[in-house]
């Protein structure tokens, strides 16, 4: 099992983090699934010192999503300390400090990957995020800023020296996006450099991938992000292979809508009308993704703020689908945590 500082999961897989999609109605879905712990969407730290309202929103989880990690993002260390003691006070069971974010927004901040090509920042950042949190302190990075300037050793090595617990890793650099394929021998050179607990990130869509990421990396343990949008069930279907060495059959595409609408359900029961409707659309299509005719339901979906219409037309289309399963590999083409 993957033990981070104090904290001991019973498993070795679990969400990550990812803005727009990991708020609590998912990631209880993903723990319900069978993932062994999640992580909040990232928060500004600087909006957290402020105690801005819709910063705090995101803080908010339930009993059941334990072990839950919160993600803090920010480059000026005083204010990120600060920030970490504010969370312990809301007892996480772990902060993870983002040093991996690509966007523009965060970027042009000296945050997130920022902070790869500016070492003693984030050294310093690592340290004082450490100092002012009462829980363990994991990091979440890229493979560099770029391949010519890629560090994996170095940056291992302060993050560990700062008393981080655990470090994940994206096997991509910033400037390669989320475009391309995971270099997964990011995750070995990580791995090799530091006696911290290693989790690997990119593509990793089904249950086989995981094993693969396992055998080929050492890693100790693995962030599913997009491979698991729409796809909650990945978790259970990993768990089954790594524990058991079972194959699960794919569900059926019946059940996929059917767990698509408890997904909405609970988004409304969360959020409200019409916000909770509006902002599961994009899972909504995620779930449909691949499926026939789909392309023509989507367009009255996106446009229906009514939720038992909703619903309905959601069964409606089910009930034409028969009860073929998904195909072995999923329609998750693209992983982009």
């Amino acid at each position: 099992m993957l033990q981070i500082g104090n904290i001991r999961m019973d498993g070795r897989v679990g969400l990550a983090p990812m803005a727009g999609h990991t708020e609590p109605v998912f990631r209880g879905l993903c723990r319900e699934q069978g993932a062994a712990f999640v992580v909040t969407e990232l928060v500004s730290s600087e909006g957290l010192v402020r105690g801005s309202e819709r910063t705090n929103r995101y803080l908010r989880y339930e009993e059941m999503e334990r072990p839950i990690g919160m993600q803090l993002f920010g480059s000026d260390p005083s204010v990120m300390g600060e920030a970490a003691a504010i969370l312990s006070e809301l007892r996480p069971d772990f902060i993870d400090i983002n040093m991996g974010c690509p966007v523009p927004k965060v970027v042009t901040r000296e945050a997130g990957a920022a902070l790869l090509r500016n070492k003693c920042l984030l050294e310093d950042l690592a340290r004082s995020v450490v100092n002012g949190a009462r829980v363990p302190v994991t990091a979440k990075i890229r493979s560099g800023w770029d391949r010519d300037s890629s560090d994996i050793e170095h940056i291992g090595a302060l993050l560990e020296g700062c008393g981080v617990s655990a470090i994940a890793i994206h096997a991509r650099t910033r400037s390669e996006g989320f475009s391309g394929k995971a270099n997964w021998s990011d995750i070995r050179r990580l791995k090799n450099a530091v006696s911290i607990p290693v989790l690997g990130n990119g593509d990793v869509r089904i249950a086989a991938d995981a094993r693969r990421m396992f055998e080929e990396t050492g890693c100790d343990g693995i962030l599913i992000g997009r491979g698991a949008v729409g796809n909650p069930w990945v978790f259970r279907e990993v768990r089954a292979l790594l524990d058991e060495g079972r194959d699960l059959p794919r569900p059926s595409r019946q059940e996929v809508i059917a767990l698509a609408i408890v997904h909405l359900r609970r988004s409304v029961a969360e959020k409200g009308l019409p916000r909770g409707l509006i902002e599961m659309r994009k899972s909504l299509a995620a779930y449909l993704r691949g499926f026939p005719r789909a392309a023509r339901l989507r367009p009255i979906l996106f446009v229906e703020e009514n939720l038992e219409r909703v619903v309905d037309l959601l069964e409606t289309y089910s009930a034409t689908l028969g009860d073929l399963a998904l195909e072995p590999a999923s329609a998750f083409e693209t992983e982009t945590a």
